[in-house]
């Protein structure tokens, strides 16, 4: 399924086969939390900015409108009519971001909704069974993310119950996987990498995991409160153990500069809602940094967002006209500036990949790692 075309340094170029497609690696996923990218973008609509793969989250999803509606409405592509593949992550976040809502035992989480109140319980199989329901490309195993930093023992003890739930993720989905009525029997499976940030339980967690020879692997638990050097760190010592021929994801990271480091160190798939959330906030991202549009030096600015940039926001309106369009509360302004930092995101992968195919990646890395956390 995956396949390994080159590599420079630590940094991978590959192909990824799926039953949806083929995805080109190093990739971005575009997140649609609830089936639908926050800003207003219609599936159809990322095609044109270049998005691959489509996230979607199984915790909201169960909620509404309820994964059997989605399973009657014939599966995930077919209900919000994208084509391409999907990744459904597993309702484990929600271990982590609804912390004040759960109740953690062996068997799974208690959950109150965030919306109603309502009692839910979530388990691995459970996760798997939504999931399925789904019919996604690729299914996240359940597990918990901790924040960073905790404690060492509940981190091992976290660690160690992740990894049982995996198993139990597997075999529910070889179970789900072989009944006729599964809308995707093909369904990949990833198994998530947790540890905090101790170096022995992330390695060591790492090979156990490594074992079960899943479909892919992720490394989950970062960007949740430690310190960019400190992820870094962790993604120094960690991908050496993941396997060579399997996808490697870096969960819910990041930043332009973020994804460029972390390619550098063997890492082929992200996702992030910093592009669309930052956008419907008026902070957009270009080529030579990073910039707020109801800045008082737009207001009679008739250049493009990027004068770099081809996307459909870039081709039509100007600064000044966006701006407008924030200072006077307008929808359409999240929505042109949502456009652009997707297509931002998508070429910048587009062009990592470009430069890998080059062998220029560390030249590509030295001129816009900096350049692109920097304020315009």
């Amino acid at each position: 399924m995956f396949k390994l075309l080159k590599t420079e340094g630590s940094a991978r170029r590959g192909e990824f086969h799926t039953v949806h497609g083929v995805i080109q690696t190093p990739f971005f996923m575009n997140v649609g939390t609830s089936a639908a990218i926050k800003g207003g973008i219609s599936s159809p609509e990322l095609a044109d900015l270049k998005c691959q793969v489509e996230l979607c989250n199984t915790y909201h999803l169960h909620l509404r409108p309820g994964d059997d509606v989605i399973y009657r409405m014939g599966g995930l592509h077919k209900f919000m009519n994208w084509q391409r593949p999907i990744l459904t992550d597993s309702g484990g976040f929600q271990v982590f971001s609804l912390s004040k809502l759960r109740k953690i035992k062996e068997e799974g989480v208690y959950f109150n909704s965030h919306i109603d109140g309502k009692k839910i319980f979530m388990g691995p199989e459970e996760s798997m069974q939504i999931q399925s329901h789904l019919a996604s490309t690729i299914a996240m195993a359940f597990d918990e993310c901790v924040e960073n930093p905790a404690p060492y023992d509940y981190v091992k003890s976290s660690v160690d119950r992740t990894t049982r739930w995996l198993t139990r993720c597997k075999t529910e989905m070889q179970r789900l996987n072989s009944l006729k009525e599964t809308i995707n029997p093909s369904q990949l499976l990833f198994g998530i990498n947790q540890g905090g940030t101790y170096d022995d339980l992330r390695i060591q967690h790492m090979k156990d995991i490594a074992d079960l020879d899943l479909d892919g692997y992720a490394i989950g638990g970062l960007a949740v409160g430690e310190p960019t050097e400190v992820m870094y760190h962790i993604l120094d010592i960690v991908p050496e153990h993941m396997p060579v021929n399997k996808p490697r994801y870096l969960m819910g990271v990041g930043t332009p500069s973020n994804i460029i480091e972390a390619v550098a160190r063997g890492i082929d798939m992200f996702d992030c809602v910093m592009p669309t959330r930052n956008a419907r906030h008026a902070t957009v991202f270009t080529w030579r940094g990073i910039t707020h549009m109801t800045n008082e030096c737009y207001r009679l600015d008739d250049k493009p967002l990027d004068e770099h940039c081809d996307c459909p926001t870039c081709r039509k309106f100007s600064r000044s006209y966006i701006r407008h369009l924030f200072k006077s509360g307008e929808m359409l302004a999240g929505r042109l500036a949502v456009q652009h930092n997707l297509y931002f995101y998508n070429t910048l992968l587009e062009k990592i990949r470009e430069a890998l195919d080059n062998g220029t990646f560390a030249q590509f890395r030295a001129e816009y790692s900096d350049l692109l956390s920097q304020k315009a």
